[in-house]
């Protein structure tokens, strides 16, 4: 079982951005696609972006296509997504996990976007 641990949320104005990064406990991280995902109020949580296992292939929701990129280091045990041209409606809290999803969530991070 991974625990997972999201960091890297925080206020930010439109249009700026924010690098959120998880870290993984566990050897086995390196084995596992990951993937963010989102919750904001009143929601339920959604898909953001997914990532392989190598960091090879890499896929987006519509809505944050073009804006975010999901990275890797297996080294450190650690996946990213980095967010630019951050909107209001990305405002959300931030989680991670195995996709599909094998472990249980983490707290996520708060991610609000002011207008």
């Amino acid at each position: 079982q991974m625990q997972l641990v999201e960091s890297g949320g925080g206020l930010v104005q439109a249009g700026g951005s924010l690098r959120l990064s998880c870290a993984a406990s566990g050897r086995t991280f390196s084995s596992y696609a990951m993937g963010w995902f989102r919750q904001a109020p009143g929601k339920e949580r959604e898909f953001v972006a997914h990532i392989n296992w190598s960091g090879g292939v890499t896929y987006y929701a519509d809505s944050v296509k073009g804006r975010f990129t999901i990275s890797r280091d297996n080294a450190k045990n650690t996946v990213y997504l980095q967010m630019n041209s951050l909107k209001p409606e990305d405002t959300a809290v931030y989680y991670c996990n195995a996709r599909p999803q094998a472990f249980s969530w983490g707290q996520g991070t708060q991610v609000t976007v002011s207008s």
